[in-house]
């Protein structure tokens, strides 16, 4: 599995209305094949600032980033953020989408 967790900080003005902007986007990639989950998230305390997760299959991360709605998003995304979207992206995690947490347990 391919994980990849990207930090955006999106401008000010963009903040609130993000969601709706990467709405197709997260539609479409959520439709590749080969896509395991794709999540954002709102940071609890850095302003501005959406988390980004999202999973593929070993082999599916070429095809992704090569798709016209990625195509399209790239061109797009630098209009609404603030500074380069952080990332860390990791090849061959040995695990193929949520595990559960082993300590914690509903009681």
């Amino acid at each position: 599995m391919i994980l990849i967790n990207v930090k955006w900080t999106v401008k000010p003005e963009y903040a609130e209305q993000f969601p709706s902007l990467v709405a197709e986007f997260t539609d479409a990639v959520r439709q590749e094949p080969g896509n395991i989950f794709f999540e954002w998230a709102r940071h609890l305390t850095e302003e501005n600032t959406y988390v980004l997760i999202e999973a593929f299959q070993d082999d599916a991360g070429e095809a992704h980033v090569q798709s016209d709605h990625f195509k399209a998003f790239v061109e797009q995304a630098p209009d609404w953020v603030s500074q380069k979207p952080r990332i860390i992206n990791v090849q061959n995690v040995p695990q193929d989408g949520w595990g559960e947490m082993g300590e914690i347990a509903p009681r």
